[in-house]
């Protein structure tokens, strides 16, 4: 059956995989939704966006995507409130990297309308799949890449944006041990580190992948010159407190310009915490840890909001965080849940319906 929603077509599946879902054990991103956005750019222009039965792609083998690698994404949530509202949080923060990273890798920059109204619609489509239980959502996936063809070193001259979803539960359970990485680096100068890239996260594979072996679950990125500064936790941003202090890296060509990393910064200072924008250096952490001023570090991403710290290695050298009650991270984790569920009041007006 054919529809329409904010101008944008729909076409419904026949069949529903709904039933077949446990929503009660989700992992992350493994269960995909009944629908999803597709929308071509050719000729020089994007065409129509539409919605459609959840399906696989074929592609040539010449696409450029396979060979150059011109693809972007984003990460978003969709929420569920006790009245069965659906909240999405800071959209056209989304919207508006997904254009910062599509420029930075020669790919046309979507309109606005194409991405919210799409988005609407999609969701409208399949509200059903919005999980309602504590700590789940709806994962939102929005991304373009070349689909255009040819074996030349240069942009493609087809894209295709596409945005799909996966119910989902928690990324991570409980806290996480981290190693400092002193070889590899994420990104490096006048670099693509700033753009959601998908090149940026292959790229960090291989090494997490040797943190593994030695027995941690993640990589503290450091500055691709010296090594000396901490920079980014895995594929999240990083903040790190000293006695009261939480205290995270600016942002520059190799430090994603994180949504969540930017909601933590405003609402902590709303709150009194201080927050510091600066270079870390590992010494410092490292003399902080040694003295015990050194109280959190944690995560920040759409996927988890906030990932704890248990300790890191470095130097071959573990340093455990202390154990605490009441901390940084689950108050600030907490207070950006209730507002992205429409649990408290949202002062920030980072909080979107979908209507």
């Amino acid at each position: 059956m054919n529809t329409v929603i904010n101008d944008i077509e729909v076409i419904k599946s026949k069949t529903s995989k709904i039933n077949e879902v446990d929503f009660d054990h989700l992992k992350f991103g493994t269960v995909f939704s009944d629908h999803m956005l597709v929308c071509d750019y050719n000729e020089g222009r994007w065409h129509a966006p539409k919605v459609v039965p959840y399906q696989p792609i074929t592609l040539d083998p010449s696409a450029k995507i396979f060979h150059y690698g011109q693809s972007v994404f984003e990460g978003m949530k969709a929420y569920k409130d006790v009245e069965n509202s659906v909240w999405l949080f800071r959209p056209l923060d989304n919207f508006k990297r997904l254009n910062i990273s599509s420029k930075r890798l020669a790919m046309p920059e979507l309109p606005e309308a194409y991405f919210m109204d799409g988005l609407n619609a999609l969701l409208k489509v399949d509200q059903a799949w919005i999980p309602k239980n504590e700590g789940s959502s709806l994962y939102v996936r929005p991304f373009v890449f070349a689909s255009g063809n040819g074996f030349h070193a240069s942009p493609a001259d087809a894209y295709k944006f596409i945005i799909a979803t996966a119910p989902s539960g928690s990324y991570f359970s409980g806290k996480v041990k981290v190693l400092i990485e002193q070889n590899y680096s994420r990104s490096a100068n006048g670099g693509v580190g700033f753009a959601k890239a998908g090149g940026n996260y292959a790229g960090q594979f291989y090494p997490t992948q040797l943190a593994v072996e030695k027995g941690y679950q993640q990589v503290i990125w450091t500055d691709d010159n010296t090594h000396e500064y901490i920079e980014e936790a895995g594929a999240m941003n990083i903040f790190v407190r000293i006695n009261d202090t939480l205290i995270t890296a600016p942002t520059s060509d190799r430090i994603l310009d994180g949504i969540t990393r930017k909601s933590i910064i405003e609402l902590a200072q709303s709150e009194g915490i201080k927050v510091d924008v600066r270079k870390l250096s590992v010494h410092e952490v490292v003399e902080a840890a040694q003295q015990g001023s050194l109280k959190e570090m944690f995560g920040a991403g759409t996927a988890a909001v906030v990932s704890p710290i248990s300790g890191f290695g470095y130097n071959g050298k573990d340093y455990d965080l202390p154990e605490m009650k009441e901390t940084y991270a689950s108050y600030l984790k907490k207070r950006i849940t209730d507002i992205q569920t429409n649990k408290a009041e949202d002062p920030f007006g980072w909080r979107y319906k979908v209507e």
